[in-house]
């Protein structure tokens, strides 16, 4: 079968449908084709948020994000911005509100109903959608047309012709939603190059069987989280909710400092993850407070900060009794207790893979992109964007944000080339 259409664009995920309907709202009577290989479309957006979909952040900028240099990000953040987000979506009859957090759900909580309102707006804007159609390879050809070939790694079932192609594929976190990495080798067969390290990013870690906080699946507590490097200099520190659970540790602070983590230790073998449990006290605040104690015992202050399970624990940790008082610590007690509570090492074993990781880190560098079009500076005709690109933001609905924004620059820059191409 062989079939021709102005647009291809390949993943029909968040920023592949974003792109799709602002390339058909742009050039209205185009031909677009939106192709997936997933059972299910739309699988990431249906487990964001817990089911309930963060479709952004009432705040985003190039801060919030690692990868390709933050000024090029910013450019890109820049021409769909978060207002206009809001807006597209209540437009879409998708009304979106802010919790405490910062983060913005739509008030249904139902990541349903982001979803349905995106096809639909697809469909409106002309677009055909198909998917369990596996894209295995785009080829550029010599009458300026693109060559998107489908079917199964043996077989070629199909070739859809197209004028221009977006490739939308995802990284390669959560393979089962469709994002297994093909797209970065498709990127490389058209000229791309992909950054040397590719890794899960917003992923829970993992820390030895035997470690104590194992032992305390579902507590939480807000932390800070700190990255140092061998001369114990902090590189990095985020705070945020922590969630013990049997395999190591999760939750908001985890997940954000995982690739910040992972990213220095490979570079650096003696990187280490320190916690303080008290984030709103310095060190020497702790100190003092632990100094001034007097007869109260240890525990009955620690459990004041802290949830009695894992203030027990930490005390075990540090190798004191629960009814010791603060006049019986020694010297030595109180710094163990103090570093205990303020500097504990986590001993990170590894992370929960791709499988786990809501995002990628790594992809297609955005020095290979104009930032105006998203088209590709190695292969003319082709537009990238999502998180096939080398940038990935922390949690609470910024990458959903970079999808918008670079969907959005995608769709109109592929739509603003089929005119150009046709001038010329």
């Amino acid at each position: 079968m062989d079939d021709g259409w102005d647009i291809a664009v390949v993943g029909a995920g968040a920023a592949g449908l974003m792109a799709a309907i602002w390339a058909g709202r742009e050039s209205p009577g185009a031909r677009i084709l939106a192709l997936d290989g997933a059972k299910t479309l739309g699988a990431k957006i249906l487990v964001a948020g817990g089911g309930r979909c963060n479709v952004t952040h009432h705040e985003v900028d190039e801060h919030s994000f690692a990868g390709s240099s933050q000024n090029a990000i910013r450019k890109v953040l820049l021409r769909f911005d978060v207002p206009q987000t809001v807006l597209f979506f209540r437009e879409l009859g998708v009304t979106l509100k802010r919790e405490e957090t910062g983060k913005l759900f739509p008030i249904t909580d139902r990541a349903r109903t982001v979803l349905d309102a995106l096809l639909s707006a697809a469909r409106d804007a002309g677009v055909t959608i198909e998917h369990l159609q596996r894209v295995q390879r785009v080829r550029a050809d010599e009458a300026s047309e693109f060559a998107v070939e489908i079917g199964s790694v043996r077989t070629i079932d199909r070739i859809v012709r197209a004028r221009r192609v977006i490739l939308a594929t995802g990284g390669k976190s959560l393979p089962k939603s469709g994002s297994d990495g093909h797209g970065h080798a498709m990127a490389r067969w058209l000229g791309h190059t992909v950054t040397d390290r590719i890794f899960p990013a917003l992923v829970p870690l993992t820390l030895p069987d035997k470690h104590f906080l194992c032992a305390l699946g579902g507590v939480s507590a807000p932390v800070r989280l700190s990255v140092h490097n061998g001369a114990n200099k902090r590189l990095t520190s985020v705070e945020g909710s922590m969630l013990c659970a049997h395999f190591g540790v999760t939750g908001p602070a985890a997940l954000d400092v995982s690739r910040h983590f992972t990213d220095a230790k490979l570079d650096d073998a003696r990187i280490t993850l320190r916690v303080n449990w008290i984030p709103g006290q310095a060190e020497e605040q702790v100190r003092t407070a632990i100094d001034t104690l007097g007869w109260q015992s240890v525990l009955a202050w620690v459990r004041r900060e802290l949830p009695e399970r894992l203030a027990r624990a930490i005390l075990e940790e540090a190798g004191l009794e629960t009814n010791t008082t603060g006049a019986q610590l020694s010297r030595a007690q109180r710094q163990q207790l103090v570093t205990a509570l303020t500097d504990m090492v986590l001993p990170v074993t590894g992370d929960r893979g791709f499988k786990i990781a809501e995002v990628t880190a790594g992809g297609v560098p955005l020095s290979e992109i104009a930032l105006k079009t998203m088209e590709s500076r190695k292969a003319a005709g082709l537009h990238l964007c999502g998180e096939v690109c080398d940038v990935d933001g922390r949690i609470g609905g910024f990458n959903f944000q970079w999808a918008w924004a670079s969907g959005y620059v995608a769709g109109v820059g592929a739509a603003r080339g089929l005119s150009a191409d046709e001038e010329r």
